[in-house]
Order: structure tokens, then sequence, then C-alpha cells
């Protein structure tokens, strides 16, 4: 009996302990993102006394209507949509194609070509010369360069290699007997089995793709339909900060009345771009987080 009631107090023990562990650690990965959605709720004069936490102290939609007050931001939203899906499909699928392809044992130059990849992890040309290269396949000032170099991944690639090659070859064998092509092994049979690490890979690749600002700024600077949203929130960034200080020299030489209170400042802004860039993101990572902790071989053969 005494056994049965310590082992008892210690359970519930430990579950107290686990629970308190988890809600603290919870609460110093929450905090920071909505504090900063207070911040960007918050009346910006107001926040440079600073003091916010949970909620706003006086409340505004200002920081937003500032971000949103310029047409092109919606123009770049939709290209930073567009870019995202298809360089995530684009990624995903041709990624996937290569690993299927490098995962096979009797494939005679797998092992050279993984070789390659990998080195290319490590060994990088650096910014001039990818320049000079995108500019050589006239992809500057173009849509393109968002999605052809980012279609191959040697970090993707190893992952999904690496599940792939974990699969039970009879099943490739059985598809083999019924007259399967291996294109068709690939899209019926491999692509099904490895939608868990091929979500994981999409959200890896879609997030990348959606915060992607500096690709922008190197190769389609000149050509204002083609920013994204990402780049057109730095360049908003950075003029409110140019305003703030301007207002700043303003004022202290007693030129400016009220002008804070009329104007958002870069704390303010910062935070209502963080919260406009960061919504897509969390809206759609419900939906593909089920597969990073489910398999999908249920059903199939076995080893």
């Amino acid at each position: 009996m005494t056994y049965y009631v310590k082992s008892r107090i210690e359970h519930y023990a430990f579950n107290l302990i686990n629970t308190a562990v988890m809600l603290l650690i919870m609460f110093i990965t929450l905090y920071p993102f909505w504090n900063t959605i207070a911040v960007s709720f918050n009346a910006a004069a107001d926040t440079t006394r600073g003091g916010i936490t949970f909620r706003p102290r006086v409340f505004t939609l200002q920081n937003y209507r500032a971000v949103f007050t310029s047409g092109t931001i919606y123009h770049a939203f939709f290209v930073s949509v567009a870019r995202t899906v298809i360089q995530t499909v684009t990624g995903v699928f041709f990624t996937s194609m290569l690993a299927y392809a490098l995962s096979r044992r009797d494939y005679v130059f797998r092992k050279a070509f993984t070789l390659i990849l990998v080195l290319s992890m490590y060994i990088n040309a650096g910014l001039i010369p990818n320049y000079f290269l995108i500019r050589s396949l006239g992809m500057i000032n173009t849509f393109w360069v968002y999605i052809v170099p980012g279609m191959i991944s040697a970090f993707n690639f190893i992952v999904i290699r690496t599940y792939m090659i974990n699969l039970p070859e009879s099943i490739i064998e059985s598809a083999r007997i019924d007259g399967c092509g291996d294109f068709v092994i690939f899209t019926r049979i491999i692509l099904p089995l490895c939608l868990p690490v091929l979500a994981t890979i999409a959200l890896f690749i879609a997030v990348g793709s959606w915060n992607a600002w500096f690709d922008t700024m190197i190769y389609n600077s000149g050509r204002a339909n083609l920013h994204t949203l990402q780049y057109k929130l730095m360049e908003y960034l950075q003029s409110s900060q140019t305003q703030a200080k301007s207002a700043a020299a303003i004022g202290s030489m007693g030129m400016a009345q009220n002008l804070a209170s009329s104007m958002v400042t870069p704390v303010s802004i910062r935070a209502a771009i963080t919260v406009v860039a960061a919504l897509p993101i969390l809206v759609v990572y419900p939906f593909l987080q089920r597969y990073f902790v489910t398999g999908i071989n249920v059903g199939s053969v076995k080893e």
C-alpha cells in the first residue's frame, strides 16, 4: 500500500513538473510574436514610451493602413504567392524525381552524382559568379529567376533520398512485375508513400520562398512589377526609418508640432510588417503539420 501511494505521488509530481515546464516553454516561444501583434495594433507615438506587453495600450489600425496605402503592395503580394506556389511545386517535384533516380541501387552513376550534389553544399562560387551565370542565362529582370535556380536543392535531395531508400523494395518490384515503368512507379507509388517527407520539404521551400527578398534586390530591382511582398515591405521599412530620422531632425529644430502623432515609427511599422509577412505561413502550416508525425506506409508491404 505504501509503495502504491508513493508511486502515485511520484506520478502526479512528474506530471505537474512536466506540465509547468511545457507551459513555460510555450510562453517563451509565443510571447515575442504576441508582443509583436500588440505593438502592431498600438499607436506609434504611444509605442515609443515602451511598456507594451500583452495588449495594445492605445488601439489603432494606422500601422496597417500605412503598410497597405500603396497600391503596389497588392501586386507584390500576388507575385510572392505565385512565386511561392510555383517554386514549391517545381522544387518538390524535380528534387524528388532526382532523389528517386539516385536512390535506385541498379543505377550505375548514383554514387558519383550524389557526391557532386553533396559537394555543392560545401563549395559555392559566390555571389558575383552566380550573378554572371543568371545574366548569361537571360533571367535578369524575369520571373523565372525565382523558379529555375531553386528547382533542385542538395539538402532537400538528401532528405528525400534517405526517406526513399528506406521504402520496401518489394513494392517497386511488384509494380515492375505488373508492367509499370519508372515514371508510373514514381508518380503513383513513390510520391504517395513519401507524402510526409514531401510535405516537410514543401514547407521548407514555401517558407524560404515567401521570406526571400535578397534575390529580388540583386536580380529584379529594375522591374517594379516583379518585386515581391518581402522586398516591398523591406523598402517601406527603410523609408519609414528615413522619415523618422528626418522628423527627429525637424523636431529638434523646433519646426514641427505633433509630428510624431501623425506618422508611424520604425518600431510600429516593423511590427505590422512582421505580422503581414508571417500570417500566410501561419495559415498554411496547420494543413501540413499532420504529415510530420504520421507515416503513410499503412497497408503496404513491410520488410
